[in-house]
C-alpha cells in the first residue's frame, strides 16, 4: 500500500522525507514550495554521522532533536560530556562513516568548524565543507556535492546553526555544470593519494 502525503505531513521548514511510490497531493506540494520544504526519496531511513569534540558538545546536542524530527538515523561517534577531546580524531571518525558509506552524511562540532573541517577532508571522498549561514549551507550542497557540514559551536546559536543545518539537508547537488567540478576535485585528491612529503 503506497503512502499518501497531504498537507498535514508538509513541515514548516528542513526536509520531508518520503518512501518511493508515495503519492504526494498536489496541495501538499505547492505547500513545500511554498515553505521551502524539500521533498526527499529515500528508500529506508537514512543514517547521519555526528560528532564533536568538548567546544561544540552543547550544539551538537541540541541539534539531534532537528534530525531525529527530520527522520535522520544518528550515529554519535562523541563526545559524550565536556571532556577535553581532540577534533581530529571526531572529524576523521564522522568522515570514515561518510566515506566508508556506513553513513550518507555527515556533521562535525568543534570550536570554531575549522579544524574539523580540514581534518575531515584529509579522508578520500570527504567533502566537508564549514558553514555559517544559509547561503554558504546551500552553496556547499549545490555547487560542491560536500558530504559533511562542520560547525563552529562557539561561533553560531543553536538557532543559526539550526537554520544551516535544515538549509544544508534540503539543498540538493545542482549537477549539471558542478559536476564537472566535482569530478575535477576528485581528481586532484587521485593525484596525491600517494604523495609523501
Amino acid at each position: 500500500m503506497r503512502t499518501v502525503i497531504t498537507e498535514q505531513d508538509v513541515p514548516r521548514s528542513g526536509a520531508l522525507h518520503v518512501t518511493p511510490g508515495a503519492i504526494i497531493t498536489p496541495s501538499a506540494r505547492d505547500l513545500a514550495r511554498e515553505r521551502g520544504v524539500a521533498i526527499i526519496e529515500t528508500a529506508a531511513q537514512q543514517t547521519i554521522a555526528l560528532g564533536s569534540d568538548h567546544g561544540g558538545f552543547a550544539l551538537k546536542e541540541s541539534l539531534k532533536p532537528i534530525l531525529t524530527e527530520l527522520g535522520w538515523h544518528i550515529r554519535d561517534v562523541g563526545v559524550f560530556e565536556e571532556k577535553p577531546a581532540d577534533y581530529p580524531d571526531i572529524a576523521h571518525a564522522v568522515a570514515r562513516l561518510v566515506a566508508d558509506s556506513a553513513a550518507t552524511l555527515g556533521v562535525i562540532v568543534d570550536g570554531a568548524g575549522i579544524g574539523s573541517c580540514m581534518a575531515a577532508n584529509k579522508v578520500p571522498g570527504i567533502r566537508a565543507a564549514l558553514c555559517y549561514d544559509k547561503a554558504s549551507a546551500r552553496n556547499s550542497r549545490e555547487h560542491n556535492h560536500a558530504n559533511v557540514l562542520t560547525l563552529g559551536g562557539r561561533m553560531l546559536t543553536a538557532s543559526q546553526a539550526e537554520d544551516v543545518l535544515r538549509t544544508w539537508l534540503a539543498t540538493p547537488f545542482g549537477g549539471g555544470r558542478h559536476q564537472n567540478r566535482i569530478d575535477k576535485i576528485t581528481e586532484i585528491e587521485r593525484r596525491y593519494s600517494n604523495w609523501t612529503p
